[in-house]
């Protein structure tokens, strides 16, 4: 017999107790199957204790979203329909010239003629005219394109407005792409958060969109159908666990602390949230709306699927520690998920600074050209709206880490150290019996 086979394993520091190895479950026999002891995690079993204490801070809030949407959900015929009905076509012929007959040579627009494939004139060719200028989009023959009917004569072109391309086959595509890449990576787990993302937009879309229309205010909505969406959305994707609930937890005080934050100082900013779009919808609606509400809302929503992340991620780094080291206390176990959170939370910030850049990115450009100084662009009402909203979100989602951190901490703390190791004690043990299973190399 060779010398290491008989020396003990050293312990070292975060090392399991001698009293948890001992009472670890037998190994099943080989042949048997491996059992389940997969480190899944958010499937660990909470114990009596943690689930009432967490029932009870998350029951009151769960049932608040359920009233919420019932009473505000909208019901009987919605807002009439505005503005002008969308057709499709193919262009089958385009010419440039003049505009019209006295138009002088400056004034060109492009002559095409569109075979209608939808609306009353299916089947047939339009012509129509597009003003040639820096913002038309370039058309050509061969596009497939939608055009705006203004309900005339169905055969007339004047009845027609070319305005855009179709896009449903590429975006389609990249849809089955996108899908294929989270099913391929996350298996099981990425069908949990396809189905998440469906029924997310599907409260987006029959549930805030309609009641912010029929008048509802918008910043009321948008809380309880964030309430909804992450309830329903992180305990689909990671399972019914204290570790899930924690999250939660975490990111429902994070997006009260955004909501508040983002109140006051558009209020403080003087913010109206009447941008183009909005003023445009406004004006289809034949109704007030409440803008700055809007704005809050958008501000809200728009955190949320960010805060998930956060949170989740320092939920998941405490639980890891604790089951590393039962022997941690709260305090220990917080400084420890604080330490991994301000790496994440830096790189989270850039993320949704960068994002709401980008969005913003025409009106920068087009700022830059104005003439008028720096600190004037800032203030300006689009620019000033975007910053509320990047910081506010941001310091929302950097209160997220010890908030969610501390949760965590009391929770995992008060979980049993057998309870809590189950899931990894399960895989130790797996990985012990194929280290006494191998046969040791001779000269």
């Amino acid at each position: 017999m060779h010398d290491w086979e008989t020396q003990p394993i050293p312990r070292v520091k975060g090392d399991l107790p001698a009293e948890t190895a001992r009472n670890d479950p037998p190994a099943a026999p080989s042949g048997r199957g491996h059992g389940h002891g997969h480190n899944h995690g958010p499937a660990t079993p909470a114990s009596p204790r943690v689930r009432k204490l967490l029932i009870a801070l998350l029951a009151p809030f769960a049932l608040a979203s359920v009233v919420g949407m019932v009473w505000l959900f909208p019901t009987g015929d919605g807002p009439q329909t505005q503005g002008q009905q969308a057709v499709k076509g193919m262009i089958t012929a385009a010419q440039v010239g003049p505009c019209g007959s006295g138009d002088a040579a400056a004034n060109q627009c492009l002559t095409v003629t569109v075979s209608m494939t939808d609306g009353n004139a299916k089947g047939s060719d339009v012509r129509t005219q597009v003003p040639i200028e820096p913002s038309s989009p370039r058309f050509a023959v061969g596009d497939n394109v939608v055009l705006a009917y203004n309900g005339g004569d169905p055969l007339s072109g004047g009845s027609y407005q070319l305005v855009d391309f179709q896009r449903g086959v590429p975006l389609a595509v990249l849809a089955a792409f996108f899908a294929l890449a989270v099913l391929v990576l996350g298996r099981w787990q990425g069908v949990k958060a396809l189905a998440a993302l469906v029924l997310s937009f599907g409260v987006l879309l029959l549930f805030v969109l309609p009641a912010i229309l029929r008048g509802e205010n918008p910043l009321l909505v948008a809380t309880v159908g964030a309430g909804v969406i992450m309830f329903v959305v992180l305990y689909l994707t990671h399972g019914l666990s204290a570790r899930t609930s924690t999250a939660v937890l975490g990111t429902m005080v994070s997006l009260a602390l955004i909501g508040v934050l983002s109140a006051l100082f558009s209020a403080a900013t003087k913010l109206t949230g009447l941008d183009d779009e909005t003023a445009t919808l406004v004006g289809s609606l034949g109704h007030g709306i409440d803008t700055r509400g809007l704005l809050l809302a958008g501000i809200v929503i728009g955190s949320l699927g960010v805060l998930d992340d956060v949170t989740v991620t320092q939920t998941s780094a405490v639980w890891e520690l604790r089951a590393a080291n039962p022997a941690l206390t709260w305090r220990e176990l917080y400084a420890a998920g604080q330490r991994i959170g301000r790496d994440h939370v830096s790189s989270a910030v850039n993320t949704l600074v960068m994002a709401y850049a980008g969005a913003a990115l025409p009106v920068l450009l087009y700022s830059s050209l104005s003439g008028v100084g720096l600190g004037t662009v800032l203030q300006s009402q689009t620019i000033a709206q975007e910053i509320v909203r990047t910081l506010v979100g941001s310091i929302g989602l950097v209160a997220a880490v010890p908030v969610t951190t501390a949760v965590a901490a009391l929770v995992a703390v008060r979980e049993p150290a057998g309870t809590i190791t189950k899931t990894r004690t399960a895989g130790t043990n797996r990985g012990r019996r194929r280290v006494s299973r191998a046969k040791p190399r001779t000269g």
